[in-house]
Parts: structure tokens; C-alpha cells; sequence
């Protein structure tokens, strides 16, 4: 029996009131996670940015209390809360309680707030209803006023206390409600990223942060805006000095549409340390770009492009440059305001408005045209330093496609893979790669292994330094073509200007897990940090999705014979031999130093290197970008200096490895 209810005249109902935010948030604020609730509080955030850029106001006080409630606190003019005769309503009504009501719709009239960051009169009121609590103070025109809301309701309506003081100023204390959100906790991190952006957008702005949970205080302030940004980002250490340029404009973005006003500031610099790129709308970071970004890439493309002809830096026949082959060494960050702005949506991640792409194209490609002529020494290292960015990224492009065609073309490799044995079952889920060291350890973990899930492919001598060779002599080297092969799931080619080009796929990986098995000597150890190398340099996402592992070969063999009954127990360290001998009592015991991989019986092998249940395996795990980079290039990279005084530093510790052998 079917117990739906018809659809009918009485199925349609409204959301009204608060339940207009706490029941669909993400409508308002994206989402209902993290990212929603910093939503809610940057539309807090950006009234008092509001102020602030309007003049009134050069202060803003952020605090994150324990119990994970918010508060702002600015020095503007304070919101007008008290009676609007116009409206026949009090303004703390239309502003916390009236969805699309405010001050900054007339922007584009002469009106307040010329160029605003809030504009759909939203913010305020959404972040008031989607809060446990939200508490207002406005000081404005010699008297306090206050307000107190619970989930949405207002609680005692508003007081107001003469106070014949002439500070102005709003403060907005509230908890983002778990009932709206999935998580309220915003990281100090989050914070730190937000005000840092708005100080740079808002020059001579303070922005100030008290964080209550971890007791400290942090100010973000950048006297010179995003020039100082620049600045800071460069170092001093640019193929060119920042530069500054801004213009203003008036347009629409259709026939039939009001002319409007734009402001574009752009700060810039060339830099073969690393590129950045941001854009900012009236305050707001656009993550998505949208018509600034589309702007600086036509108009960076077109006049770069004009004076490599011009300079005849192409060479026969060569392709023209693309935007890649900029924003590698590119510092850029553009910040506009408009007096009307067509966003993507209440988050304001993105802008499409046709006027302010085709004003900032002209304005931004007039000015580099001006720059370059001035700067012309810098503006040859900039094209140079673009044609070897073009280049090299073409060059990794070749080399990908010629990689995928070797490595990739044929999947029945089993046969022209020398020596490689594989395994029975094709569930990859169970496989497992033995990387042994030459063709004698082979012969034994070949037969000590569980040929169901147990695969074996040996190293012949030690690999290529994957860390400095190039890929061509990286991909003309057999035992890495042959081991590529073998696992499946092709390289990852990156170089500092090649960043997106890969031919790499996880899903097509054979195994589950991927074990290097060498001796326990000196030359063991070498040949593992070899492939660890290769692993870092062609493949590290399988280092970051635990795939790789080092099979523990035993140090020490301990036989111990009481009463003619004779056991044997293997030893991993100097530490773990002396504790097996202090807990041995009676009998005779003799030690043995471990033989080399192909030396041992293949009981033994599968007992101490290959059984699952009785075998040591080291998850290799990444410790961070930076510091794997460190390590590796210490190890077999050029850095001679802080080798030698690792050597000297920790050389003691691996003494013991010397009489292995």
C-alpha cells in the first residue's frame, strides 16, 4: 500500500524567519562545513572592512574565544540601529532580521560605500540567524546601543544608553550554531590567511588578531598594500623590481546597462624563486579568478608574445608562448573595486562583469607597454627567462609522450622482462613486488616466497642517482625502464616548470605493496636509498599513499642448543642480539653474522622476510615536501658541505654497518 501523501495545492509551503538560513546554509554561505562557517564570519569581517575603506575607521580587532565564539571589533561609525522614519521599522530589524536589506545598494548613485565588499545585503542578517548567540554593541552619536539574539530570535529588543562619549565603533560577538553548521572550530591558521589577505588589500588597514585559546596576538598591516605583498614575496631576489601601476575607469558591460565605475590596482614582479598569483574584488579574494584573471593572462600573453617578435627571440619555425610558460616565474597580484559587480554567487569566489575584463586588459597591457620600454634590461631577462620556461615544459611534454609510448604501449610485458617472476593471483589487493638485490638473492626469495600473491624482480648492481641524473639518462637505463614497467602505473615528470605534466596513474598500479628487500651491509643500504631515490624522483605519489615498504633483514643468526634440542632466533639489532642473550640460560649458543640475501635457506628467508605473520616490514611514510628535498638531496644530492658534516655529526652511529661488509 502506497501511504504518500498527494501533491497537491496544500504540498507548497515558505521558509520564514531564521529557518530561511539555519535550514538551507549552504544557500547563503556555500556550504554547511568549515568553509561555510569562515563565510559567516567574513561577512562580519567585511562591514568593518566596509568602513574602514570609506575612511572611518583603521583598526579591526578579531578575537576566537575557547568556547570557539567570534568577535569583531572596529572603530567606524557605528551601524545605525535606532528608528528609520522612512522604513517605519527600526534599522537593528532590517539589518539583523530582513534578508537583502542595508546601506550599499545605492553604490553606484553616489551613495555610502562606493566600493563595497558587501552588496547583497545578506551577511549580517544570515550570520545573525545561523548563530547560538550574537550580541551586538553600536556606539554611535553619544549613545551604546545593544542587542542580544539567541538562534535567530531577538531577545529583549534594543537598549539604548546615553553615554555623551564620542567613540564610534561596532562590536559583533557570536557563536556560529552546530545546529547550522558540521564544524564551527575554525583553526587559527584560517584566521591568520583571511586577515593577512585583507591587510594586504586594504592598505594602512590593522587588522588585529587575539586568539583566547592559544593566548597570543598576531597584527597583519601592510602600510603599502600590495606593493609591500610583492615586496615581501620577492625577497629582492627577482629577475625584475616590483612595480605598481593602477587606473581608473568608466564603462558598462552592456548597451542598455548603467555605466560604472572601476578602480584596478596591480602589483608585480618576475621571479625565478617561485610564481604566486592572486586576485582581489573589492576586498574580497575571487579563489576562482574569473574577469581580473582573465584579463592579465590575454593581456600577459599578447604583449609578451609582441616583444619576443619584436627582439626576434623565437627561433625558426617556434610556437608562441602560452600563459604556463609565464606564471611559473610570475608574481602578480591585482585588486580591484567596482561600483557594481557582477559575483558568482553570496561567497563572492569569482566575477564576470565584460567591463572590467576589457578595462583591465587595456589598462594592464598600456602600462606593461610603458614599463617595458623603461626597463629594458629587465624586460630582456623576463623574455628569456620565459623562453626557457616554454621550453623545458616542452621538452617534459616530449619526454612524457615518449615515456608513455616505452613504458606504457604494451601490457604483456611478463615477457620481455628479464628475470622478473611473477605471481599467481591478478587480485591486486594481495600482490605484493619483492625488489631484490641480483640475480642470487633471487634465486632465494624465489623459493622461500608464497608464489600466490609473491612476485620477485632483482636489481642487477646499483641503480642510477635518480636525483641527479636527467630523465633521458634516467629512461635510457634498463633495470628503471624494466622496474617502470613492472609496476604499471608510469612516472610522474616534474620539473619546476613542468609542474602538470604526468603520465602517472595510480589505478593502474599492479600491487598492493611494493617491498625492497636488500643485504643488511653497507652496499645493501645503498642500493635501497637508491630506489627510495628513484621512488621520490619518478612516482613519490607512491610514497604518500603507503605503497612502498623495506623488507628487515635479520643482523644476527643465534643458534642455542639445550640438551641437544637446537632452536634458532634472529636478531635485528645489536640491542635486540645482547637481549636475546641475557635471556638464554644454560645450553651452548653460537652467533652467526647475517649472510647476504642469496646466501640464505629459503625456510629462513620466508620466516624472517616474507612471511606475513612473522616478517619486519618499515613503512616508508613522507615527512613533508621540504624536508624529504632536504634529506634526500644531504644524502645523494650536491649539497658536499652538509653531508660531511652529517658524516661527522652521526657517522658513530652507523659504525657497526662497516663490519657487515
Amino acid at each position: 500500500m502506497n501511504n504518500a501523501r498527494e501533491y497537491d495545492n496544500e504540498s507548497i509551503s515558505a521558509l520564514k524567519g531564521a529557518d530561511r538560513v539555519r535550514k538551507r546554509p549552504s544557500v547563503i554561505f556555500g556550504s554547511d562545513d568549515l568553509s561555510g562557517t569562515e563565510q559567516s564570519f567574513f561577512e562580519i569581517l567585511s562591514n568593518s572592512i566596509d568602513e574602514a575603506r570609506e575612511g572611518y575607521g583603521s583598526r579591526i580587532t578579531v578575537t576566537r574565544y575557547a568556547d570557539h565564539s567570534i568577535k569583531v571589533e572596529d572603530d567606524g561609525r557605528g551601524i545605525p540601529v535606532d528608528y528609520n522614519q522612512r522604513e517605519k521599522r527600526y534599522n537593528w530589524e532590517l539589518v539583523y532580521c530582513e534578508l537583502y536589506a542595508g546601506g550599499k545598494y545605492r553604490t553606484n548613485e553616489g551613495f555610502h560605500y562606493e566600493y563595497s565588499l558587501g552588496l547583497n545585503g545578506l551577511g549580517a542578517c544570515a550570520t545573525q540567524y545561523a548563530s547560538e548567540f550574537f550580541d551586538v554593541i553600536s556606539m554611535r552619536d553619544g549613545y551604546k546601543y545593544e542587542l542580544h539574539f539567541e538562534k535567530g530570535e531577538n531577545i529583549g529588543g534594543l537598549s539604548k544608553t546615553e553615554t555623551g562619549s564620542r567613540r564610534t565603533g561596532t562590536i559583533q560577538h557570536w557563536k556560529p550554531d552546530r545546529e547550522v553548521f558540521t564544524e564551527i572550530e575554525i583553526p587559527a591558521a584560517n584566521f591568520h590567511i583571511i586577515l593577512k589577505r585583507q591587510a594586504i588589500v586594504n592598505a594602512g588597514v590593522r587588522f588585529i588578531f587575539i586568539d583566547k585559546l592559544a593566548d597570543e596576538t598576531t597584527e597583519f598591516y601592510y602600510p603599502e598594500g600590495i606593493l609591500g605583498f610583492v615586496q615581501e614575496l620577492d625577497g629582492g631576489k627577482g629577475i625584475s623590481e616590483p612595480f605598481f601601476f593602477e587606473g581608473e575607469g568608466l564603462g558598462k558591460d552592456r548597451a542598455d546597462k548603467p555605466d560604472y565605475k572601476v578602480l584596478a590596482q596591480v602589483a608585480f614582479c618576475f621571479n625565478n624563486e617561485g610564481g604566486k598569483i592572486e586576485f582581489f574584488h573589492n576586498s574580497s579574494w575571487l579563489e576562482h579568478g574569473g574577469s581580473p584573471e582573465r584579463a592579465m593572462r590575454s593581456a600577459l600573453v599578447a604583449e609578451l608574445d609582441r616583444l619576443l617578435k619584436h627582439e626576434n627571440k623565437y627561433k625558426a619555425n617556434e610556437s608562441k608562448i602560452s600563459f604556463s610558460d609565464i606564471e611559473d616565474s610570475l608574481i602578480w597580484i591585482s585588486s580591484s573595486f567596482s561600483t557594481l559587480t557582477s559575483y558568482e554567487n553570496q561567497t563572492k569566489k569569482s566575477i564576470s562583469n565584460k567591463f572590467i575584463q576589457e578595462y583591465m586588459t587595456d589598462l594592464i597591457r598600456s602600462q606593461l607597454e610603458i614599463w617595458f620600454i623603461e626597463h629594458k634590461a629587465e624586460t630582456l631577462r623576463i623574455l628569456d627567462q620565459v623562453l626557457i620556461n616554454k621550453r623545458s615544459r616542452e621538452n617534459a611534454e616530449k619526454t612524457r609522450l615518449d615515456v608513455k609510448k616505452k613504458l606504457m604501449g604494451n601490457l604483456d610485458f611478463q615477457n620481455r622482462i628479464k628475470n622478473f617472476v611473477d605471481c599467481r593471483t591478478k587480485d591486486i589487493s594481495k600482490r605484493e613486488l619483492y625488489i631484490v638485490e641480483g640475480n642470487s638473492a633471487l634465486g632465494s626469495v624465489k623459493m622461500a616466497r608464497d608464489a600466490e600473491y609473491q612476485a620477485v624482480i632483482p636489481i642487477r648492481g646499483k641503480i642510477l642517482n635518480c636525483l641527479k641524473a636527467d630523465y633521458k639518462t634516467i629512461f635510457n637505463s634498463e633495470i628503471i625502464t624494466d622496474l617502470i614497467k613492472v609496476l604499471g602505473c608510469g612516472v610522474e615528470i616534474k620539473s619546476k616548470h613542468s609542474s602538470k605534466i604526468a603520465s602517472f596513474d595510480l589505478d593502474s598500479l599492479r600491487w598492493n605493496k611494493i617491498i625492497i628487500c636488500t643485504d643488511a651491509d653497507v652496499d645493501g643500504f645503498q642500493i635501497r636509498t637508491l630506489i627510495l631515490t628513484m621512488f621520490y624522483r619518478l612516482m613519490p605519489t607512491l610514497i604518500t599513499e603507503s605503497k612502498i615498504f623495506i623488507a628487515e633483514s635479520p643482523l644476527f643468526e643465534i643458534t642455542h642448543v639445550v640438551k641437544k634440542v637446537e632452536r634458532t632466533l634472529f636478531a635485528y639489532s645489536d640491542r635486540e642480539k645482547n637481549e636475546i642473550l641475557d635471556q638464554l640460560n644454560g645450553g651452548s649458543v653460537h652467533i652467526q653474522r647475517s649472510k647476504g640475501l642469496g646466501e640464505n635457506e629459503p625456510d629462513m628467508m620466508w620466516l624472517t622476510t616474507m612471511n606475513p605473520e612473522t616478517r619486519k616490514l618499515i613503512e616508508i611514510v613522507p615527512c613533508g615536501y621540504e624536508e624529504s628535498a632536504e634529506m634526500f638531496d644531504l644524502l645523494l644530492g650536491d649539497n658536499l658541505s652538509g653531508r660531511k658534516q652529517y658524516i661527522e655529526d652521526y657517522g658513530e652511529s652507523y659504525m657497526d654497518m662497516l663490519d657487515l661488509a
